[in-house]
C-alpha cells in the first residue's frame, strides 16, 4: 500500500508541474457550465418557467452537480493515463511489483485532490454569480454523498478503458473526444435524462454514464429518495465492479499487443 500512496503523491506533483494545462482544461468545463446555465435560463423564460418538472432553481442545482462530477477525473487524467501507453512507459510498469490497474487508480486519486480544490473554488464563483441552491439533509444527504463518492471509481473505469484503447488505436485524441461526447449525452450532463425521448432515455438510464451525473444530481435535488435512491446507488456499484472486471480482461488482451520502439 505504501507504493500506491507514493504514486498518488507523484501524481499530485505532476499536477503542480503542469498546473497551467490542468487549470485551463478545468476552466473550459466551467465556461461550458456557465454557457449551459445561461441557455437554460432563457429556455425557462428568465427563470420563471418550467420544463418537464424542472424549474430554474432545480436546473441550476442539477447543472452545478454536473459541473462537479464532470470536472473530477478530467481530460487531464485521461491524457496522462493514455500517455503511459503511447510513450511506452507501460513496458516499465510491467516489471514493477504493483498491480497496473490499481496503480493507475491511485494516481488518479492524486489528481483528484487538485480537481476537488478547483471544483470548490470555481463552484463558489458560480454560486455567487447565479445564486445559491438548497442542499439535501438527513438520509437524502447520505445517499447523495455515497453516490458522489462512487462516481470516482465509476468514472475511472471509463477513463481507464479509454486509455487502454490506445493499444489498438495508437492515438488518444479521437477516442477521448468520443468518450466525452457519449458521456455528456448519456450521463445527462447538460440536459436531464428525464427529458429524453423514450428509447434514448432507457439507454441512458441503464448505462454506466447515468451514474456519473444523473444519479447524484437527482439525489441532490430530492427527485429520487428512499428505495429508488438506494436502487440507483446500487446500480452505480454494479457498473463500477463490472467496468473494473472488464478492464482486467482488456488489459490482458492489450499486453499481448505491446510494441515499444527499440525493443
Amino acid at each position: 500500500m505504501k507504493a500506491y500512496r507514493a504514486l498518488a503523491r507523484v501524481a499530485w506533483s505532476t499536477v503542480l508541474v503542469y498546473r497551467g494545462n490542468f487549470l485551463l482544461q478545468l476552466l473550459g468545463v466551467a465556461v461550458q457550465t456557465v454557457a449551459v446555465l445561461a441557455v437554460w435560463r432563457v429556455v425557462l423564460s428568465g427563470g420563471t418557467g418550467d420544463v418537464g418538472g424542472f424549474g430554474w432553481e432545480q436546473i441550476k442545482a442539477y447543472l452545478l452537480v454536473s459541473f462537479a462530477t464532470t470536472t473530477i477525473l478530467s481530460s487531464f487524467s485521461d491524457a496522462l493515463l493514455a500517455d503511459r501507453v503511447l510513450s511506452g512507459h507501460v513496458a516499465l510498469d510491467l516489471v514493477k511489483p504493483v498491480d497496473y490497474q490499481l496503480a493507475r487508480f491511485w494516481e488518479v486519486l492524486g489528481y483528484l485532490v487538485a480537481e476537488v480544490i478547483t471544483v470548490i473554488a470555481m463552484g463558489s464563483v458560480l454560486l455567487i454569480a447565479f445564486g445559491g441552491v438548497p442542499v439535501p439533509s438527513g438520509a437524502q444527504a447520505v445517499l447523495f454523498l455515497a453516490s458522489l463518492l462512487i462516481v470516482v471509481p465509476l468514472k475511472f473505469g471509463l477513463v481507464y478503458l479509454t486509455g487502454l484503447a490506445c493499444f489498438w488505436t495508437e492515438n488518444h485524441q479521437g477516442v477521448s473526444m468520443a468518450r466525452v461526447a457519449v458521456t455528456n449525452i448519456l450521463s445527462g450532463a447538460m440536459v436531464p435524462i428525464a427529458l429524453y425521448p423514450g428509447a434514448l432515455r432507457w439507454l441512458a438510464e441503464v448505462s454506466p454514464f447515468a451514474g456519473i451525473v444523473s444519479t447524484p444530481a437527482l439525489l441532490f435535488l430530492g427527485r429520487v429518495s428512499g428505495t429508488e435512491g438506494v436502487r440507483l446507488v446500487l446500480w452505480q456499484i454494479v457498473w463500477t465492479v463490472a467496468l473494473w472486471l472488464i478492464a482486467r480482461l482488456v488489459w490482458r488482451l492489450a499486453v499481448g499487443r505491446l510494441v515499444v520502439h527499440g525493443g
